[in-house]
């Protein structure tokens, strides 16, 4: 096996200074000198380890540091995908809120339907109870029960000689009986339905929910690597406050007028005001126009699908807003968020963890700029 270079070393200077020394002499210097040897050794050993491991140590940090950063477009772009992202998510979030809305109401309906017709059907087999009672007693069926409890009541009827003890009256409260019993059934599977589906499109929230909030913590960790002059016209908001005094004769002019008051609301996902609840974007447009006595859809696409375009360009193909009014309704990447044109700038409900603002169209909001509808 062959020797360490260090040990050669230390073997050739015990060596070198036990020469000429007496035996016994020898014994004790050298052993005296051996161990101090020992000592520097192993104080040489550590200092050597302790070098090497601050050397990983930095070697490590220093690949770390080494790697690329994202560049301040690279960031946006990032951004620009989040942003896009939660509008469209927020969208279907308000999809799945008016669905669950429109299922609530039908169980309503479907509940009121189930207590009349139980209450007809109660009513129904107690006058059949009192049928089956009389035949029974004069020997006409063996058991009033089997009346009551049969899940077909005309099959035992018809195997019973209560038939005859009937009049044509009572058999069409026999009929009304089957009917009611039938409208019951329906009722019931119908509101079982209904209850199933509500809770299915509950689920479907809390999952949106989930991802939203998952994306705006993404935006905000994004938004924390750039300086703040650089997050200007990275997404919606950036805006603020601002009065109106204009005149509110117009249906778009009361709807401006409710904007402008709307300002510094909360943003909130599915919120439809009033101001302590909160509103999103579309939220926000459709109670807009709603205080103006005019009913639009709850969903930015619909919302732009539906209501009047307004052209943005001329006949020659040039981008323009000369053809906006105040109180049109602006859609955003692709469609998927919307806010009121107030002339040269747009109040809109953002983003969450931002207010109602009014923002420059500019930006983001040019950038980004789809569409235009005049309810």
């Amino acid at each position: 096996m062959r020797t360490p270079l260090s040990v050669r070393r230390v073997k050739s200077h015990r060596s070198s200074t036990g020469a000429g020394v007496p035996d016994g002499a020898r014994g004790v210097i050298g052993g005296k000198k051996a161990a101090a040897l020992s000592g520097r050794l192993r104080r040489g050993w550590l200092i050597a380890i302790g070098v090497a491991t601050v050397a990983a140590v930095a070697g490590v940090g220093g690949s770390a540091a080494a790697l690329p950063q994202p560049t301040v477009a690279q960031v946006k772009a990032k951004l620009a995908t989040l942003n896009t992202k939660s509008a469209r998510l927020g969208q279907q979030y308000d999809q799945v809120l008016q669905q669950l809305s429109v299922a609530n109401q039908r169980l309503k309906v479907l509940n009121k339907e189930t207590a009349r017709y139980r209450a007809s059907f109660d009513a129904m087999r107690h006058q059949i109870g009192r049928l089956a009672a009389v035949a029974y007693e004069r020997g006409g069926a063996s058991s009033p029960v089997a009346l009551l409890t049969s899940a077909s009541p005309q099959q035992v009827l018809d195997e019973s000689a209560i038939l005859t003890q009937l009049s044509i009256a009572n058999s069409a409260q026999i009929n009304q009986y089957r009917a009611a019993s039938r409208q019951l059934l329906n009722a019931q599977q119908a509101a079982s339905q209904a209850h199933a589906s509500i809770l299915h499109l509950k689920h479907s929230l809390a999952k949106r929910i989930a991802v939203l909030n998952k994306l705006k913590q993404q935006a905000e960790a994004l938004l924390a690597q750039l300086a703040p002059p650089q997050r200007t016209g990275t997404g919606p908001g950036g805006g603020g406050g601002g009065s109106y005094h204009g005149p509110t004769s117009t249906q778009a002019q009361k709807a401006v007028a409710f904007a402008y008051n709307q300002l510094g609301c909360p943003y909130v996902f599915g919120g439809t005001g009033p101001c302590s609840a909160g509103f999103d974007c579309s939220g926000l447009t459709m109670s807009a126009w709603s205080y103006a006595g005019i009913s639009i859809p709850r969903v930015s696409y619909d919302q732009m699908a539906s209501l009047p375009a307004v052209p943005l360009h001329t006949s020659s193909g040039a981008f323009t807003t000369r053809y906006l009014h105040p109180g049109d309704i602006l859609g955003f990447a692709g469609n998927s968020h919307v806010g009121i044109y107030v002339g040269g700038s747009v109040i809109d409900a953002p983003v969450p963890g931002q207010n109602v603002q009014k923002v420059a169209l500019a930006g983001w909001y040019l950038s980004n700029l789809d569409g235009a509808v005049r309810p």
